[in-house]
């Protein structure tokens, strides 16, 4: 059988991304990705290998398979439910007006995130409402713990695959891949410090310090313009790598820093 699909898979990380989980997969015999074409060809070989496999394979690295070039000549099917609902979809769109189609393109793109920071601030929201006063380091302290147990979960839920994803962008993690591994338990352990009140000072300073070394990260890919998944939220959800990304880590390290000034004795 021999596949060639158009996808996304834009540079060599992207292919370093995905390596592993085509890779690992026994049907296939040999692939490659051609990312100098402008439809970034990934050509499968394999016996037995439908193209809903492959679509899983790179979708759990990231990325996307958008669209059929190539199918076997055995009259197997191009077509799978990933690609007929991805096509319908963005016929639909098409349909809409420019205008409106670009905002609900992005709430749509970013809809668990949005879902998940509103959740957020309509809990801490609740707790000062109950506490009978606004207190903005509470609020934060307590916004930060719910942000970093949430989004450590998502990660949890697929470590390996976090990990290989985060490791095309996150500075860090693309000089020592084991970090990848280790990212979700930082952030869950700095969530459980946030919730405990444990050692306000070195829990902002440490997540002063993540943040920054995140931001890095994410600054070069936006200025590269490198079309990736962004990780925050694991594999789970397929979320671009975007100015959104930017500033949820610069808000992070921006409540870290305002803690940290104001601290008793600082």
């Amino acid at each position: 059988m021999l596949w060639k699909l158009k996808t996304n898979l834009n540079c060599g990380n992207c292919v370093a991304a995905v390596t592993p989980h085509l890779n690992s997969e026994p049907n296939i015999r040999h692939w490659s990705v051609a990312t100098d074409d402008p439809r970034k060809i990934l050509t499968v070989e394999g016996d037995q290998i439908s193209l809903q496999r492959i679509e899983q394979l790179v979708a759990a690295s990231g990325f996307r398979v958008l669209e059929v070039l190539e199918r076997p000549a055995d009259g197997s099917s191009g077509a799978s439910p990933l690609t007929e609902t991805t096509a319908a979809t963005e016929s639909l769109v098409n349909l809409t007006p420019a205008a409106s189609s670009s905002e609900r393109s992005f709430v749509a793109t970013y809809y668990p995130l949005l879902l998940i920071v509103g959740y957020l601030l309509g809990i801490v929201g609740v707790m000062e409402w109950r506490a009978g006063e606004f207190h903005a380091e509470r609020a934060m302290s307590n916004f930060m713990s719910g942000f970093f147990l949430a989004f450590s979960f998502f990660k949890l839920l697929d470590l390996r695959g976090f990990a290989t994803s985060y490791q095309t962008y996150d500075l860090l993690a693309r000089a020592v891949p084991g970090y990848g591994l280790v990212y979700p338990f930082l952030e869950l352990a700095l969530g459980g410090a946030y919730l405990s009140g444990w050692q306000p000072f070195w829990t902002n300073a440490f997540t002063l310090a993540l943040m920054l070394l995140g931001l890095a990260g994410v600054t070069q890919a936006l200025l590269e313009k490198r079309k990736i998944q962004c990780a925050c939220l694991g594999t789970v959800f397929n979320l671009p790598m975007s100015k959104v990304t930017f500033v949820e880590d610069a808000l992070m390290a921006a409540m870290a820093l305002f803690m940290l000034l104001n601290l008793p004795g600082h």
